[in-house]
C-alpha cells in the first residue's frame, strides 16, 4: 500500500498506523512511577521484583526505557522518503513453505514457525500456540501461506499472547483456537483480559505480570518475562495492556520467546535467571528506519546480540517474511543475519527456518 494511501485510511479512519499506534496529542510526557502490580495469585521468581511499574496515567511502562509517543515521530516517518524504494519494489524473495502437518501426530519436542510470530510447539507432552495468526491483519495482505490447515490444530494445551497489538493478538484466529480446543489455557500479560475474554469466554485465562509463573501441571513451566515494547488496540488505550516473553521449560529443555522488542538488558537477564536455554526465538523484522523502529523492533545486528546475551544454544528469528510492515526490502533480514554467521559474531547455531519446517528443540 502506497505510503500516502496508507496515511490517508489509517489517521483519517482509526487514527493508528498499525504496527505503531500514537495517541494524537501536543506533546509526551516524562513518565512517573506511581505504583506497582502483579497477578498475587501467581509466584514471583525474581524475588527482588515488586511488580510492573505503573506511571500517573494509569499505563505500564518499560523497566529500562522510556515510552515515546510523540504523533510527530510516526508521521515524520510516513511522509519521508524510503532510501530502498527501488530495491525494495525490484526484490522477488518469498519465504519457502512446506506444507506437511504428519509433526501434528508426533510426540516429539519440536517447535515450528507458522508464519511472523506464530510457533507450534510441543514440550514435555503439552502442545503449545504462540500469537497465532492465521489470515491477514488490518491494512495488510499476507505474503505467505499459511503452511498447515488451521482444521488440524486441535487437543492444543496451551496459547500464548505476548501482547495486544494486532499482528500477533487477533480475534478470528483466536476463537477459532477457542472453539477446537475448549479447555486449553490462555497465558498472557496483565489486563489482557478484558480483551482476550470476549472471544475465549469459556476458555481459562491467566495474566501475569514480568517474572511471574504461570499456574501449570508440573509437566512444562511458563513464564512471563519482559521485553522492550508497547501496546495498544485502539484510540486511547497505548500501554494500558502489558507486553512481554515467555520462558518454557521441561524436566529437560528450556526456550525462550523473545517477543516483539527492542535490544535491551532484559536479554541477558533471561540468560541468567534461566541458564541452559536451548532454543532462543528472537525477532528480526519491521526494523527501518532504525532511527523510528528501534525502540521497539530488532535489526538483524540486535537480534544477534540479544541472542548472544541470552547465551541459548540455537537462534531462530521470526518477525518477518510474512508482513510488509515496514521499510527495509523482505529479503534483508535472512541476507544481513547470513552475513553475520560469515563475519563470527554468532556465537551459537543461528538456524533460518522454512515456515511449518520441524525443529526438534535440543
Amino acid at each position: 500500500m502506497k505510503r500516502r494511501k496508507f496515511i490517508k485510511y489509517t489517521m483519517a479512519i482509526t487514527s493508528i498506523a498499525f504496527i505503531g499506534k500514537w495517541r494524537v496529542g501536543s506533546k509526551s510526557e516524562i513518565q512517573v512511577i506511581t505504583s506497582r502490580i502483579k497477578n498475587p495469585n501467581l509466584k514471583t521468581i525474581l524475588t527482588s521484583w515488586k511488580g510492573n511499574p505503573i506511571d500517573q496515567k494509569g499505563r505500564f511502562m518499560n523497566h529500562e526505557f522510556p515510552f515515546n509517543d510523540k504523533i510527530s515521530r510516526a508521521f515524520k516517518w510516513m511522509l519521508e522518503k524510503n532510501p530502498q524504494k527501488q530495491i525494495k519494489k525490484n526484490d522477488t524473495w518469498k519465504m519457502q513453505v512446506v506444507n506437511d502437518d504428519t509433526f501434528l501426530n508426533s510426540k516429539e519436542d519440536v517447535i515450528v514457525f507458522l508464519g511472523h510470530s506464530t510457533f507450534f510447539i510441543r514440550l514435555g507432552g503439552k502442545q503449545i500456540l504462540i500469537d497465532p495468526i492465521f489470515g491477514t491483519i488490518p491494512f495488510k495482505k499476507r505474503l505467505t501461506e499459511f503452511p498447515i490447515s488451521t482444521d488440524k490444530l486441535v487437543n492444543i494445551d496451551y496459547v500464548l499472547v505476548s501482547h495486544a497489538h494486532y499482528d500477533h493478538c487477533d480475534k478470528e484466529s483466536l476463537k477459532l483456537i477457542q472453539k477446537q480446543n475448549p479447555k486449553a489455557k490462555f497465558l498472557t500479560g496483565l489486563k489482557m483480559g478484558s480483551l482476550l475474554n470476549k472471544w475465549v469466554k469459556s476458555n481459562e485465562i491467566q495474566e501475569a505480570g514480568w517474572y511471574q509463573k504461570y499456574n501449570l501441571d508440573d509437566k512444562v513451566e511458563i513464564s512471563f518475562l519482559p521485553s522492550r515494547h508497547w501496546s495498544n488496540r485502539t484510540i486511547g488505550d497505548e500501554n494500558k495492556r502489558l507486553w512481554g516473553a515467555f520462558i518454557l521449560k521441561s524436566k529437560e529443555k528450556t526456550m525462550y520467546f523473545g517477543g516483539d522488542s527492542g535490544y535491551g538488558s532484559h536479554f541477558k537477564e533471561a540468560g541468567e535467571l534461566f541458564p541452559n536455554i536451548g532454543v532462543a526465538l528472537i525477532g528480526v523484522g519491521a526494523y527501518s528506519p532504525r532511527w523510528f523502529m528501534s525502540p521497539n523492533h530488532q535489526d538483524p545486528e540486535h537480534a544477534i546480540k540479544a541472542f548472544n546475551d541470552t547465551k541459548a544454544k540455537m537462534m531462530i528469528p521470526f518477525h518477518y517474511g510474512t508482513f510488509d510492515l515496514s521499510d527495509e526490502p523482505l529479503s534483508e533480514p535472512e541476507r544481513i543475519l547470513k552475513k553475520l554467521v560469515v563475519e563470527n559474531k554468532v556465537k551459537q547455531q543461528l538456524k533460518i527456518v522454512k515456515l511449518g519446517e520441524v525443529v526438534l528443540l535440543p
